[in-house]
């Protein structure tokens, strides 16, 4: 999930409305990117859940900049609080979600002073977020969810805009599978790898001035909600995810109801970061960090998003595999003519129907641009097969 910022995408603190607000965000990403080695598709990751209204978690071995990516996406919005904290299987919900106003107490309120802690914080960073007990549970997946915190009475809206999760393991616990699942970007966060980055972190080359702070404003990350919110999921959009649902149910890779519906605003967020005004290809393949739960699952999750992505080919040879073995079925030897004239009324009706699946095949692939080769020719070889049942005949 990375996207290259243009030029024309990082100036202009002046212009106002959405054309201004994709400027600060074009900005805000290559500050992030720049300060962070190895790390801009996590980067474009956690903008997408930004601009899509959902959280972000990173799993993988401490020290691999998990926290610092939450503290500078916190610094790069313009007047947003940070909350960050370290859970434990003992931490309180003192901790998380304040302390208890004592006076109010005396007063017969039962409510908790939030300033300072996660209810009035704009980006969060909750580390160890799978040691969360119960007793912070239910009140956090209220936050994520929601967006309410229930203080005392009354609930009270909170004005979190992402907050980011970190563990060094999946959950097993069947109890933190609800919390596992409201977060729809998801990336397994390796050491550095390359010798170039390892050398430029080891000498800072890469450490993070100061002109992304502020960079982004409250106000825009409205502005760029509702214009991700029209960005355009065409037909054959959702009918690519309802194949990767099928691709990956096949593989035993469970992915919730509430998941793929993340996973459309994710794409919509991903096309609006790359300039465009309707999610593509490009923007389904970047789904890959919103369909895993196990980090072993992630390899499967990309072979079924280039499989559906690369076309119908599978199909396509599937249907012909099944049309050569209608022949087959057709020109066995019969006991009688009665039984073969049936057989072959049988294998008529067949075939004519796996012509039109693969005419149905041949036109979605023109329509969504992908290569149409092999779905041509096995149409073309189903309809010989009709053709020479035909003109045999049986």
């Amino acid at each position: 999930m990375s996207v290259e910022a243009t030029s024309g995408e990082l100036g202009g603190d002046g212009v106002s409305g959405l054309e201004g607000a994709r400027a600060r965000l074009g900005r805000l990403r290559a500050w992030l990117a720049g300060g962070l080695v190895e790390r801009d598709e996590v980067v474009d990751g956690a903008l997408c859940a930004l601009l899509a209204g959902q959280h972000v978690l990173l799993l993988g071995p401490p020290g691999t900049a998990k926290s610092l990516l939450a503290r500078r996406l916190c610094q790069g919005l313009a007047g947003g609080n940070f909350f960050t904290r370290l859970l434990t299987r003992f931490s309180t919900p003192e901790e998380v979600f304040g302390p208890l106003d004592l006076r109010g107490l005396e007063e017969g309120r039962y409510e908790r002073l939030v300033a300072g802690y996660l209810p009035t914080a704009h980006v969060a960073f909750l580390d160890e977020i799978f040691k969360a007990n119960s007793a912070v549970l239910n009140s956090l997946l209220s936050v994520l969810n929601e967006r309410t915190f229930h203080n005392g009475v009354a609930p009270m809206s909170v004005p979190l805009v992402c907050l980011v999760g970190a563990s060094n393991e999946v959950p097993e616990e069947p109890g933190l599978a609800a919390l596992h699942d409201r977060f729809a970007v998801r990336f397994w966060v390796e050491p550095i790898a390359a010798r170039e980055g390892f050398l430029a972190m080891l000498r800072g080359e890469r450490e993070a001035g100061t002109e992304g702070e502020g960079a982004l404003r409250l106000e825009d990350v409205a502005t760029l909600r509702a214009a991700v919110a029209r960005v355009e999921a065409p037909e054959e959009v959702l009918d690519a995810l309802y194949r990767v649902r099928a691709g990956l149910d096949k593989r035993g890779v469970a992915v919730s109801d509430r998941r793929y519906r993340q996973a459309l605003d994710v794409a919509r967020a991903h096309a609006l970061l790359r300039g465009g005004g309707a999610v593509d290809d490009e923007d389904v393949a970047a789904l890959g960090a919103c369909l895993w739960s196990d980090p072993e699952e992630r390899a499967t999750v990309e072979e079924v998003l280039t499989a559906v992505l690369a076309g119908y080919d599978d199909e396509a040879r599937a249907l012909v595999s099944r049309g050569r073995e209608v022949m087959a079925f057709a020109r066995r030897a019969w006991e009688s003519a009665e039984e073969e004239a049936r057989a072959v009324i049988e294998a008529h009706a067949k075939l004519s129907r796996l012509v039109g699946e693969s005419e149905r095949l041949l036109r979605l692939a023109t329509q969504q641009k992908r290569r149409t080769e092999v779905v041509r020719a096995s149409r073309d070889e189903l309809a010989a097969l009709l053709e020479e049942l035909m003109a045999e005949g049986f």
